[in-house]
């Protein structure tokens, strides 16, 4: 897998970009955790869903946010984050021009900045925010939700409480012209541990349902 490097608000940013062979390939963009608190692309709940994007078909670009690894810059506390991310999905478009669909996917602090990207980007046909931290982060711009998604998270999640997220799942449910999915795993924690590979088959039958139908 290419790494890449692009530039970004506050100069380069470091990434890895899976293409497909099909230029006409989908989009996908995955963010990862809070950088101040170790998060980074090579995040295993991350590097998961960008493995799983792939094979659904997707061509996918995963990065670090300002100031991890290679990026430049200094953690923003969601503001900076937010405008690399847009960067990242204006060089991701760059790449795959004809893309037939744009997905975002983020875990964590990564799941509240995608879910404010697809408030900034209309292109958005679709969104996978995991374990979002519905506690401590305020996703009140999320007036109307534009886009049709899945949120999910561990029943033993102890840095976002379940319930916090079932509060934002049944909130977003209230909005007409999308549907959104809120899935749990049982007994999973924060990182999904134990049950990685179960949250990632349940993103994966997610979004193969989602591209088997033609609305949003």
């Amino acid at each position: 897998m290419p790494e890449v490097i692009f530039p970004g608000p506050e100069g380069r940013l470091e990434g890895r970009f899976h293409p497909q062979k099909n230029d006409d390939a989908p989009i996908a963009i995955i963010l990862h955790p809070q950088s101040n608190l170790g998060g980074t692309m090579n995040n295993k709940v991350v590097y998961n869903m960008h493995y799983a994007f792939f094979k659904m078909g997707f061509t996918c670009l995963r990065f670090n946010f300002r100031g991890v690894g290679r990026s430049q810059g200094e953690f923003d506390h969601g503001v900076g984050e937010l405008s690399d991310a847009a960067a990242a999905l204006d060089y991701l478009q760059n790449q795959i021009p004809n893309a037939k669909s744009c997905w975002v996917a983020g875990f964590s602090f990564g799941a509240w900045i995608a879910m404010q990207l697809l408030m900034r980007r209309p292109e958005v046909t679709g969104f996978i925010a995991a374990a979002p931290p519905a506690n401590n982060h305020d996703f009140g711009f999320l007036a109307p939700c534009p886009s049709s998604g899945l949120l999910i998270n561990g029943t033993a999640d102890k840095i976002v409480p379940p319930e916090e997220v079932e509060i934002l799942a049944e909130k977003l449910k209230l909005q007409k012209g999308i549907t959104i999915t809120h899935e749990t795993i049982d007994g999973a924690n924060h990182f999904f541990e134990p049950k990685v590979d179960l949250m990632i088959n349940k993103v994966d039958a997610y979004v193969r349902q989602r591209m088997t139908e033609k609305s949003r």
